[in-house]
């Protein structure tokens, strides 16, 4: 909701997370959440469904089927909410939405998140180097864009091992 896109700047700008993202302006997010092609998610997490994080995810009404992973940001870290929002996702995208290829790009230096991505069957594609530039503490260059997909006939093979849930 729109309601929601204060808390979803600030945590794009958080120290914690603009290493590995490259954040949107308000106008950005307002347009995704107007635009059909786009789903914006809050992630809810524990007892109390405190807000944890948020999720875009594009291309859901394109033709080819291919629908993209645009963006998941998290906070806190480390208890195991990527893994799950991740699962999650992957069922919407080839369950609910009919998704041939369900893909994403995440930063180089975003070692944490190639890791989870790897794990969760995730297959690197393709490399766009030195796409994207990093300004962190004061040093300006450049990071490596890994393109990575799962396609549908992968995923249900994951589903019929018992490796989603």
């Amino acid at each position: 909701m729109l309601s929601d896109l204060d808390y979803v700047v600030g945590v794009e700008v958080d120290a914690q997370n603009l290493p590995f993202i490259t954040p949107w302006e308000r106008t950005q997010h307002e347009g995704a959440v107007r635009f059909p092609d786009f789903r914006h998610f809050i992630v809810e997490a524990a007892e109390d469904y405190e807000r944890a994080g948020f999720i875009i995810v594009q291309g859901c009404r394109n033709p080819h089927r291919s629908v993209e992973l645009k963006r998941i940001v998290l906070q806190p870290k480390g208890l195991g909410y990527g893994r799950a929002c991740l699962r999650l996702l992957k069922r919407m995208a080839f369950s609910d939405m009919g998704a041939h290829r369900f893909w994403l790009d995440v930063k180089q230096l975003n070692s944490r998140a190639l890791a989870l991505y790897a794990s969760e069957g995730f297959v690197e594609e393709g490399r766009l180097r030195e796409s994207v530039r990093v300004t962190i503490n004061g040093a300006d260059g450049y990071d490596t864009l890994i393109v990575m997909a799962m396609l549908d006939r992968e995923y249900h093979a994951r589903v019929a091992l018992g490796l989603e849930n």
